[in-house]
C-alpha cells in the first residue's frame, strides 16, 4: 500500500505551538493534505498522552486512528482515514568530553505500553509537564537505554541532525560521528531525520551515513505546516511494516527484494533556518567558502558566526564526494514548496492571508490533496480551477524554476518564484495558457 507519512510533529501542549494542533485537526488537515500516517508528537507529555489515550483507538498493528464521534469534516466535506503513530522529540541537554551537548532525539513507540514505560523512566529524570518536547538533562546513550529496554521494537531517530544549536551532529553542540553519541546503541540507530535546511544528497557526501537511511518529517508547530517534508512508502500499514521499510530503504540491509521505502518529500534545503552560515543580528549571511575567509567571524561585530549546515556538513564529507555527489543506491526524494506559499507569491500576498486561503480551499476541493496539485495535478486543470498565475507557479516549482536566498541563523530563506518583469506579463496577457 502506498502512503505519506509525516512522523515528527508537535502539540498544543509544546512551546511556539499553535492551540489548533489537536488530534481532531491534525485527522482532517492530514487527510486534506494527502497524508494517512501522522506522529502524534509529545507522547511525554501527561495531558496530552491523556488525549491520546481518550481520543484515539486501535487500528492496525501498532497504528491508531480518532474515534468516529470526534471527526470533523475535511475540506472536501469528506472524513479522513487519518492514522496516528506513537511519536515524541526529547531534547537532551548534558556535558560529554569536556562540551556541552545539546542533542534532539525522535522517540517512536509500537503501542501504549512501551509508551507508558518510556514516560515513567523519564518522569524520574525532569518534569515532563513543563513541555510537551521535554528538555532533560540525560546523556544520549542513556535515553537510547531507556528506549530500547523498554522495547526493543522502540525506534530512536536523530532528529533535524545537521541543526546547529540542538542536533547530533550540529556545529555548535554536537558531535563527528553517531558513534561518540550513543556508544554501545549505535546499532540500533538506523536513521537520521535530515531537517529542514539539508537534502539527502548533502548527506549522502558523509561515508559514515551510507548504511544509514534518511527520513524526513516536517517538525510542524502549526497544522498548515504538516507534511512540508514527509515520506512515501509502499507497505504494510502497520508501525512494523512503516520500521521496515525505513530499515530496507537503507543500504547496510539487504532484504533480495526492491526498497518499500519510496522517496522522501523535501523542503528546497536554502529554505532551512541553517542552510548558509550567519549572524543574525547583523544581517550577514554567507556561503562557507566566505566563511571561511573571514575565519568564522562576522565581519561587522567580529563576533562568532553560526555555522550552519552547508558548512558543517562540507566538514564530515569525505574528499572524493564534493557538492552534487550522487549516490544511485539510495532512496530517492523530491523538492516541494508548499501550496500556500505557492499561492501567496503567485497572488503577491503573505500565505496566511483570506485569498490564499480561498483559493487553498478551491484547488483541495477540486483535486483531492495538497500533495495530488503539487505533483500530478495537470496544469491546464489547476489553471482552470483557480488561477493561471498560481497554476504557473506550480509549474515553475515541479521544473525547480526558483529563486532562493537561502536561511541563516535561524531566519527561513525566501523563495521568490516571480520577479516584478513576470508579474507584469501575468497581468497584461490576462493568462498563461
Amino acid at each position: 500500500m502506498k502512503f505519506v507519512a509525516d512522523l515528527h510533529i508537535h502539540s498544543k501542549y509544546s512551546r511556539a505551538v499553535s492551540r489548533n494542533m489537536v488530534l481532531e485537526e491534525l485527522d482532517r488537515w492530514a487527510d486534506d493534505k494527502g497524508i494517512l500516517v501522522m506522529g502524534t508528537g509529545d507522547f511525554t507529555h501527561p495531558a496530552w498522552f491523556r488525549e491520546i489515550k481518550e481520543k484515539l483507538e486501535p487500528a492496525e498493528p501498532g497504528l491508531f486512528k480518532l474515534k468516529s464521534h470526534l471527526k470533523k469534516p475535511t475540506l472536501k466535506n469528506t472524513l479522513a482515514e487519518t492514522r496516528f503513530l506513537l511519536s515524541v522529540e526529547i531534547s537532551c541537554i548534558y556535558s560529554r568530553g569536556g562540551k556541552t551537548r545539546r542533542v534532539h532525539h525522535i522517540v517512536m513507540a509500537p503501542d501504549l505500553e512501551t509508551a507508558e514505560k518510556i514516560n515513567t523512566q523519564l518522569s524520574w529524570v525532569g518534569k515532563l509537564a513543563s513541555d510537551g518536547r521535554p528538555i532533560l538533562g540525560l546523556d544520549s546513550e542513556k535515553l537510547a537505554e531507556i528506549v530500547f529496554t523498554a522495547n526493543p521494537e522502540a525506534v530512536m531517530v536523530p532528529a533535524h541532525a545537521w541543526t546547529p544549536w540542538f542536533s547530533v551532529f550540529g556545529s555548535m553542540s554536537g558531535f563527528d560521528s553517531l558513534e561518540e553519541c550513543f556508544g554501545k546503541y549505535t546499532d540500533k540507530i538506523f536513521a537520521i531525520e535530515t531537517g529542514l535546511s539539508s537534502d539527502p544528497p548533502m548527506n549522502w557526501r558523509v561515508p559514515a551515513l551510507d548504511k544509514i537511511a534518511l527520513i524526513s518529517n516536517s517538525d510542524s508547530h502549526s497544522l498548515q505546516r504538516i507534511g512540508r517534508e514527509a515520506n512515501v512508502f509502499d507497505t504494510e500499514l502497520s508501525y512494523k511494516g512503516i520500521m521496515d521499510a525505513i530499515k530496507n530503504g537503507s543500504p547496510s540491509t539487504s532484504s533480495g527484494r526492491l526498497s518499500r521505502f519510496i522517496e522522501t518529500i523535501e523542503f528546497f534545503p536554502e529554505e532551512g533556518k541553517y542552510h548558509y552560515d550567519g549572524h543574525r543580528a547583523c544581517g550577514v549571511v554567507m556561503p562557507p567558502s566566505e566563511t571561511k575567509k573571514h575565519k568564522d567571524l562576522c565581519p561587522k561585530c567580529g563576533k562568532k558566526l553560526t555555522i550552519g549546515v552547508v558548512y558543517r556538513v562540507s566538514q564530515l564529507a569525505a574528499k572524493d564526494r564534493p557538492e552534487g555527489y550522487q549516490d544511485a543506491k539510495r532512496v530517492s526524494f523530491k523538492n516541494l514548496v508548499t501550496l500556500d506559499s505557492i499561492i501567496g507569491e503567485a497572488l503577491d500576498v503573505g500565505k496566511a492571508t483570506k485569498s490564499v486561503m480561498k483559493e487553498y480551499e478551491k484547488l483541495i476541493k477540486a483535486f483531492g490533496s495538497e500533495f495530488t496539485i503539487l505533483q500530478d495535478t495537470p496544469i491546464k486543470e489547476i489553471a482552470l480551477a483557480s488561477k493561471p498565475e498560481i497554476a504557473e507557479g506550480v509549474r515553475r516549482m515541479r521544473e525547480g524554476k526558483l529563486k532562493i536566498e537561502p536561511g541563516y541563523d535561524g531566519e527561513f530563506g525566501v523563495i521568490k518564484i516571480f520577479d516584478e518583469e513576470d508579474r507584469k506579463k501575468i497581468d497584461s496577457q490576462n493568462s498563461l495558457f
